[in-house]
């Protein structure tokens, strides 16, 4: 029989001495071996953890799948979540830090097989699934084993590009013409189902800061989240035109709406100024026929108004509107 280490042995005597006195005061070289007899204890218990740490263990970590070499002429359906776990072998220190995780968070499977049958076995990929760890830590085993898939006809359907963005310009600045969007549609591909919801396809958020030129980016797409649905192309070139803007001032005469009476009817003014910032580029190109100003009889006839209010019904894109003076003209109705 193996005999007890000696700082043991010596911790123990220690104990029942103590345990038998009511009260001990120690004097300075017990104390000195009492200490002596701690720094061992915790060093037999620290050498006992880095063994414990150093043995593997298996133990279960949860992640996410990802598909590659999808089949192209088939639309597909999983059958089950797309998350599954992982039986892993791994040191007591990849348990303790890794926090039952394996890393990467996420592997890629081949679903090659698809092409042949409904269904992907893990036990048929584990060494291609291994290789993708970072780590010493071995996955043994997949919950579930078998993964299984809902067939349909794959069908292409062309969606136009709905841009998001965040744009903010410095003072002066904005945007003088149409964003270009290059291609403004992007070709979709899955079930047909699927695709008869889908009107519009969303880019990722553009944000740009202190614009004060016409800017260009490539803008990724967003990614679909319905893994039977596939998207060409995965990004756009997205044009922003910036000018500079300038305030400009034009007399507008005015024009008269719902007088199926042909009234005889006289405004004062017969011209409202409307004050309004335009492009640089713009400046001499915007004139009078680019805008338009009306009244409506029917705010004296239904409404029974004195005066009558000034509404724009024609202005430039990409001008802002700033003034109308005055708003209300005054009428006089010859019948």
């Amino acid at each position: 029989m193996q005999k007890p280490h000696p700082c043991l042995v010596r911790l123990l005597h220690l104990s029942i001495f103590v345990k038998d006195m009511p009260f001990i005061k120690l004097t300075k070289i017990e104390r000195k071996r009492f200490l002596v007899l701690i720094t061992c204890l915790l060093i037999a218990i620290a050498a006992w953890l880095l063994m414990a740490l150093d043995n593997k263990y298996v133990y279960t970590a949860k992640t996410v799948l990802k598909y590659n070499n999808i089949p192209q002429k088939k639309a597909f359906h999983p059958l089950q979540p797309d998350t599954v776990d992982l039986q892993v072998e791994g040191t007591g220190w990849q348990l303790l830090f890794a926090r039952l995780r394996v890393n990467p968070p996420s592997i890629s499977i081949s679903l090659e097989k698809l092409n042949n049958r409904n269904y992907i076995l893990f036990s048929e990929q584990l060494f291609n699934v291994n290789r993708q760890l970072e780590t010493s830590q071995k996955i043994i085993s997949v919950k579930p084993d078998t993964l299984y898939f809902d067939f349909s006809e794959k069908t292409v359907k062309r969606v136009p590009v709905k841009l998001i963005s965040n744009l903010n310009f410095k003072q002066q600045y904005g945007i003088s013409n149409p964003i270009e969007i290059m291609p403004d549609y992007v070709t979709i591909s899955g079930p047909e189902d699927e695709l008869k919801r889908i009107r519009e396809w969303r880019t990722d958020s553009l944000k740009l800061d202190d614009l004060q030129a016409t800017t260009k980016s490539v803008v990724p797409m967003i990614q679909s989240s319905m893994k039977n649905v596939s998207i060409f192309p995965s990004s756009v070139e997205v044009k922003v035109p910036v000018d500079e803007f300038t305030e400009k001032v034009l007399e507008i005469p005015l024009k008269i709406t719902n007088n199926r009476e042909y009234y005889s009817i006289k405004l004062y003014p017969k011209k409202v100024k409307v004050t309004f910032l335009v492009a640089l580029s713009k400046y001499n190109q915007i004139n009078e026929e680019f805008i338009e100003a009306v009244v409506d009889m029917n705010e004296w006839k239904v409404l029974n108004h004195s005066s009558l209010g000034v509404k724009i019904v024609r202005f430039p894109d990409y001008c802002k509107l700033l003034q109308v003076a005055p708003g209300k003209v005054d009428f006089i109705v010859e019948k």
